[in-house]
């Protein structure tokens, strides 16, 4: 019912709040799904999870302006998010009381995706389980490996398709 890449994102993101595996997670399965759509809802969760990533990091310009990335894309899809099992209301009111307490400099507390149906909460209860992972818990940080994790991963795919499309870009200016 709910897309596997979904169930995942949410385990990791009330679970061991790895919000980067989050990101990536989401991304590929929105490059499969709704390619180029920069106003899908998955991009809106994506950006909820670096918006967190940041937060947590005490980057609160990119925290503020990535959540706000994020409430714009996510406001007014409540049918979409109710699809998804996601109260919209909750959340976008969630949202913006992060995005007030990201401005005032709060300390970092980990943010919750209002779930509004039952199956879908245990369908991550039991993912987080098998991640050995637990679901929502408060007061502890991640290990400095997932907080810091921008720094070690594999860029050289992303560095491939930003030249591919530079080259794109070059090409079909070239032939106006």
């Amino acid at each position: 019912m709910y897309p596997e890449a979904f169930i995942n994102y949410l385990s990791h993101f009330h679970g061991d709040r790895d919000y980067f595996e989050c990101h990536e997670i989401l991304e590929d399965y929105w490059k499969e799904e709704d390619k180029g759509n920069k106003d899908s809802v998955w991009v809106g969760f994506i950006q909820l999870a670096v918006g967190c990533y940041h937060y947590r990091r005490r980057n609160t310009a990119g925290a503020v302006r990535t959540l706000q990335k994020a409430r714009a894309i996510l406001s007014g899809r409540e049918v979409a998010l109710a699809s998804l099992g996601i109260d919209g209301k909750k959340l976008i009111w969630r949202l913006d009381e992060l995005i007030l307490r990201v401005k005032d400099g709060k300390e970092y507390k980990g943010f919750i995706i209002p779930i509004s149906d039952a199956m879908l909460e245990e369908l991550c209860i039991e993912a987080c389980r098998l991640k050995g992972a637990e679901w929502c818990k408060e007061g502890v940080l991640p290990p400095k490996s997932i907080i810091d994790r921008h720094k070690v991963r594999d860029r050289s795919i992303v560095i491939l398709e930003r030249q591919k499309a530079l080259e794109l870009r070059k090409q079909n200016a070239g032939s106006d």
